[in-house]
């Protein structure tokens, strides 16, 4: 594979590779992800509601899934994440967790994190749409725009160096294969679940197909970048940039250079609205009501500022860098989670109203004759 990708890059020029394995690894992600209804948010509310069924399984599925094969690939020597971002750079724990906390509160509110927003504007959902859009212009805010002097100012209250004391198999003194045994662990943890919950067939394939995309995307970056003469960054699957990236795109930059991450959110949808299609669930949906679309629209402003903040979205940051074990993306994660747990409680409370008080006539008891 290593020689066919050389001469693809030779041929083809490495972003036009870049770009189309991002297409091919996005629909695989997208086919999967549609198929399987995996999504972090309905993983939480059921964990919260103390109920481990069919969603959080399919979660654990494709999170196991990608730790596996991510672990495996390392110790055969078909890996290297030493370089990626989320282990080499410097990076910021007050901005993964407050980051981490804002997505879980905000993809309550949107009722699915970016990735799942994707997925369903695939399928006709109007109300996905309008909040990827706006999960897109805040992420880019946050990014280079009015919003990120704040991101900064909070990124900075807090920080690791990069290296070692951002990995956490380094800092527990573990390695690769330690890494592969922890991961063993969590998918027979998520095989019970799924046997509990009685998972169908989609549940089990897609599951584990979405995570052997997410692994399958460190691979393919890892492998360019060697049979490249230019520079590659070594990344996985994440929805946040590119988010922000297409916004950038389509508005002001339509020259831009392909790579990996342009071919990523095109290649999502198309493999989401093929399973829709195949489902026979493609279905055109709105907003119920003004006030909803309100709660939408905030939720995906959260999503957006806390996934910059982060360094990812649930995808990104949680389970792209999870797999390779990076501190940030863990303290992440039990952010998401925790804001997901406290926001769903939130909305769950019943809403009690002040009855304004009546005045009733006085009972005339009856007098004896």
């Amino acid at each position: 594979m290593a020689t066919e990708l050389a001469s693809w890059v030779d041929s083809w020029g490495t972003a036009t590779v870049l770009a189309l394995g991002g297409l091919g690894i996005g629909g695989l992600f997208g086919f999967f992800a549609q198929r399987s209804r995996f999504c972090l948010r309905a993983a939480t509310i059921e964990f919260w509601h103390g109920k481990f069924g069919e969603k959080l399984s399919v979660w654990l599925l494709a999170f196991a899934t990608a730790l596996v094969m991510v672990q495996g690939l390392i110790l055969l020597g078909w890996l290297d994440v030493s370089g990626a971002r989320q282990l080499a750079n410097r990076g910021s724990l007050s901005g993964a967790l407050l980051g981490g906390l804002l997505f879980g509160v905000g993809m309550v509110m949107t009722r699915g994190c970016a990735s799942r927003l994707l997925v369903l504007s695939a399928n006709g959902n109007l109300r996905a749409l309008l909040s990827g859009l706006v999960f897109a212009v805040t992420a880019q805010a946050a990014l280079a725009g009015s919003l990120a002097p704040l991101r900064l100012a909070i990124s900075s209250w807090w920080t690791v160096d990069g290296g070692a004391a951002r990995d956490l198999l380094a800092l527990a003194g573990a390695g690769h294969v330690d890494g592969l045994v922890f991961g063993l662990l969590w998918l027979a943890v998520a095989v019970v679940f799924s046997l509990r919950s009685g998972n169908r067939f989609w549940m089990w394939v897609g599951g584990m197909g979405t995570g052997a995309a997410v692994a399958l995307a460190w691979w393919f970056s890892w492998a360019v970048s060697q049979a490249s003469f230019d520079v590659v960054s070594v990344q996985g699957v994440t929805f946040s940039g590119p988010s922000a990236d297409w916004l950038m795109r389509v508005l002001a930059q339509p020259d831009a250079p392909w790579d990996f991450d342009a071919g990523l959110l095109p290649g999502v949808f198309a493999g989401s609205f093929l399973g829709a299609l195949l489902g026979r669930e493609l279905k055109v949906e709105g907003f119920k009501d003004g006030r909803s679309m309100a709660r939408y629209i905030a939720g995906a402003m959260a999503m957006g500022f806390g996934s910059m903040l982060a360094g990812g979205c649930a995808v990104g940051a949680g389970m792209t860098g999870g797999v390779i074990f990076a501190l940030t993306a863990w303290i992440t994660l039990a952010g998401m989670w925790a804001g997901a747990g406290l926001m769903e409680r939130w909305l769950a409370e019943p809403v009690q109203t002040l009855q304004p008080a009546t005045q009733q006539a006085p009972v005339v008891q009856p007098v004896a004759p």
